[in-house]
């Protein structure tokens, strides 16, 4: 995302200064992150992960319940008299994908990678535990929590049927996710819409098959789904008011194995992002109409499934505001973000439960490298470890504003 937006405060010509106490935690929580990396876990396997972190946060004294949602811990700490609480959200899975950089701590699990950075949420969380437990200038609950299966299993909405916020109730959540398309030093964050609704796609078409030099003798299922194609492409610009944003891109076409032979069968996949419900109703009413007027005049019959699997994630006003000035009063360059972005994230569904916002923590480096290794869920990726304390100060000062001791 781009820089380019209003800052909440004076630009900050140098990287934050790492000064103690966070500093000191930094050699720790950098193995840590990098013991992480080196063995990452998919969704709702994260039984390695979710064990150190429920041994750390019970070495720091906090009171801890394993396995909500699967494989979620949530460790809490309280301080005073104080009547509010907030949570706190990292996510631990792996992307289900082969890593190809060559760090000394890349991954030993084959098809599995920390493509996306959480080893490094988990671990600033880890660190803002240790920091806030060890200062407490906090009056209040603060319930850390350690989400499993973010990467499109919704582990969120797990935790949430399973009783998170009944058990841990929460006045406010936050989370942050790396961004390595922000420079490091820097935040964005704003309010309403900061990342999009994913919706999945399967649209199959039937013929009968048989010999390609007689297509007479059968609707051709090919030929279908690629007018079925051209179409689908149209929807966002004929039928969503240009000025509401959307994306529908069709991702996979399968059908055939021979080349003188008409398949039986061909299924088109796709996703859809937007970030309005009224957008995804007509979205997905338009889709459906196109693959049955498809389907009436070539001749075969559809099935289409379509899966609202996220919402959008969006921020309440006032925590967005209270996350943006966090990010300041920490030394980071804080801005609002000039627009959206059209990946997903399922702590929307802790946003639809509880007020709350949602970060970008910029981790970005001048010079990337020759294979974009700083791209999110690129092969190469890995998390910039410069960025640890800084989301270990943020996680801290939100706190600390959510819950003020008393004068």
């Amino acid at each position: 995302m781009p820089s380019s937006s209003r800052a909440i405060s004076k630009p900050v010509p140098r990287a934050p200064d790492l000064a103690a106490p966070v500093a000191d935690l930094l050699p720790g929580l950098v193995a840590l992150r990098r013991d992480l990396h080196a063995h990452p876990e998919l969704a709702f396997e994260e039984r390695r992960t979710a064990g150190i972190v429920a041994q750390a946060l019970r070495l720091l004294g906090l009171d801890v319940h394993e396995g909500l949602g699967g494989t979620g811990v949530v460790g809490t700490l309280r301080h005073g008299s104080g009547a509010r609480s907030v949570g706190l959200r990292a996510d631990m899975d792996a992307l289900p994908t082969t890593e190809l950089g060559r760090p000394a701590h890349r991954s030993r699990v084959d098809g599995a990678h920390h493509g996306c950075g959480h080893d490094g949420h988990t671990a600033m969380l880890l660190g803002a535990a240790r920091q806030l437990a060890r200062t407490r200038r906090f009056d209040g609950t603060v319930h850390f929590i350690f989400q499993p299966a973010e990467e499109g299993r919704a582990g969120a909405r797990a935790m949430i049927e399973q009783g998170l916020f009944e058990r841990f109730p929460c006045d406010a959540v936050y989370a942050l996710h790396n961004w390595p398309d922000l420079p490091l030093g820097s935040a964005q964050t704003r309010p309403g819409p900061i990342m999009a609704a994913a919706d999945r796609f399967d649209i199959t078409l039937r013929g009968r098959g048989g010999h390609a030099a007689q297509p007479h003798h059968t609707p051709d299922a090919i030929l279908a789904a690629s007018q079925l194609v051209t179409q689908l492409h149209t929807i966002v610009s004929r039928r969503i008011d240009p000025s509401e944003s959307a994306v529908l891109s069709v991702t996979r076409i399968e059908g055939g194995r021979s080349h003188n032979v008409l398949p039986a069968e061909v299924t088109i996949t796709g996703t859809v992002r937007s970030f309005d419900a009224g957008s995804q109703d007509r979205i997905e009413a338009a889709l459906r109409a196109a693959a049955q007027g498809v389907a009436l005049a070539s001749g075969t019959t559809v099935e289409v499934q379509y899966s609202r699997y996220y919402p959008a994630t969006i921020n309440s006003a006032a925590e967005a505001e209270r996350a943006l000035a966090a990010a300041a009063a920490v030394g980071l360059d804080a801005r609002i973000a000039p627009r959206p972005a059209f990946t997903s994230e399922d702590f929307a569904f802790m946003l639809q439960a509880r007020p709350g916002a949602y970060l970008w923590l910029g981790q970005g480096r001048a010079d990337p490298g020759p294979d974009g290794e700083r791209a999110l869920h690129h092969p190469c990726y890995d998390f910039n470890d410069d960025a640890l304390p800084l989301g270990v100060r943020w996680f801290t000062e939100i706190v600390q504003r959510e819950l003020p001791l008393s004068a």
